[in-house]
């Protein structure tokens, strides 16, 4: 039997394989995604957000402290600074807080010292789940992860025994109905790596951590206004989760997201 037919709004450019819209092209099994709506997720997540915008604001200011501190307060030499403060202007941070921040993170006033932790893990199922913390206590922090994990159907897991099922890079995610002929001819020119189309019309484009910026700033350039943005842990492959099973880990994510000293989930749970 010939291979089946490809929904004519997939795309998957593999490398930098040039886009031709009339030819037949393959899409890597793991990029289909079915079952399940993308942007409900993203949607799920934003609202969030927005109810617990001061917590935001916490965890954005221990980001930009920390990357100052790290590297200095000037923007254009500090790429995890300028990230930072890419983030505390889309939520809608005073720019004076945040120069505030940045000038006593570099002016070595007194103040708490952040120790980033990662801790790796599992949800429900078997789901890969990864929490990037910055805290001033750690012994506090991983029994509080432990804790939220062990309560909700989860566990704890040893360095390592999940994050080889993510990859480090760029992404950045386009509403339904954005044009996916200009997205990929532009994001292509700019060099990103992927561009996936998903069945429910999200565009995702992939990028190497270290091209994010200048591919970000190409499609900036073009119009074209991304509703999520960041180098990030980008599962390899999913795990389908439905009824129950996605409400529970639903419920877990909530859950490790909501403690204090956490800054990032990542997992590979498809709900």
């Amino acid at each position: 039997m010939g291979a089946p037919l490809l929904d004519p709004c997939q795309v998957r450019l593999d490398g930098l394989e040039k886009y031709n819209r009339s030819s037949e092209r393959t899409i890597k099994e793991g990029f289909r995604v079915a079952g399940h709506s993308k942007w409900a997720n993203i949607q799920h997540r934003k609202g969030r957000q927005d109810e617990k915008r001061g917590k935001i604001w916490t965890r954005i200011i221990r980001e930009i402290t920390v990357a100052a501190r790290a590297a200095g307060g000037d923007l254009g030499m500090n790429p995890r600074l300028r990230l930072a403060v890419e983030k505390a202007k889309a939520a809608n941070m005073p720019a004076d807080r945040i120069k505030y921040n940045i000038d006593k993170a570099t002016g070595n006033a007194e103040g708490v010292s952040y120790e980033e932790i990662r801790y790796e893990g599992y949800g429900i199922g078997g789901a890969a789940i990864i929490l990037d913390t910055m805290t001033d206590n750690k012994v506090r922090t991983v029994a509080e992860v432990r804790h939220a994990l062990s309560k909700h159907g989860g566990n704890m897991g040893t360095e390592g025994s999940v994050s080889f099922q993510f990859k480090h890079c760029g992404q950045m995610i386009y509403a339904p109905g954005t044009s996916e002929d200009r997205v990929l001819e532009v994001a292509l020119e700019a060099g990103a790596q992927d561009v996936i189309t998903h069945e429910d019309g999200v565009i995702e484009v992939l990028t190497s951590a270290a091209d994010f910026e200048s591919v970000k700033a190409a499609l900036d350039a073009a119009g074209l206004v991304c509703e999520e943005a960041a180098v990030t842990m980008r599962a390899e492959n999913t795990i389908e989760l439905a009824g129950e099973d996605a409400a529970r880990m639903q419920k877990l994510l909530d859950v490790l997201e909501d403690l204090d000293d956490v800054q990032e989930v990542f997992h590979n749970a498809a709900l």
